[in-house]
């Protein structure tokens, strides 16, 4: 009896890594991204990597390791290649929201691009606020 649950322990246990390292075991080519999605994806990173080299010469700058004429060089530089990242990736977010549509906020009825009122309640619909 010892034997046999032992043996369905080893088993189970065998299965078990199997499922688990099936999806790392795959070999097959990946599917890639749409082209849109890369370019975003492309625009994100580089958004990143201008933020973190960013923070990092602010921080760099506070412990007096640069120097305020290094610094001064570098910041203008860094703070443009973010704010063009931010930019296009804001542009093309816009695109994309403009596609969705928007849905009531009293009783989730989908409405029209255009529509100031709800068709299905009548209530009024929400105005942007800020800009």
């Amino acid at each position: 009896m010892l034997t046999a649950a032992l043996v369905l322990g080893a088993l189970l246990a065998v299965a078990a890594v199997a499922f688990v390292a099936r999806p790392l075991l795959r070999t097959g080519p990946e599917e890639p991204l749409p082209e849109p999605e890369q370019h975003r994806l492309a625009l994100a990173e580089e958004r990143d990597r201008a933020l973190a080299a960013l923070k990092e010469l602010e921080f760099d700058h506070r412990t007096g390791k640069v120097s305020d004429e290094d610094y001064r060089a570098l910041v203008g530089e860094l703070r443009r290649t973010a704010a063009d990242a931010l930019r296009a990736l804001d542009v093309g977010t816009r695109g994309q929201m403009s596609a969705i549509a928007h849905s009531c906020a009293s009783c989730g009825h989908d409405l029209p691009a255009g529509a100031r009122f709800c068709a299905s309640c009548g209530a009024g619909r929400a105005r942007p606020t800020g800009r």
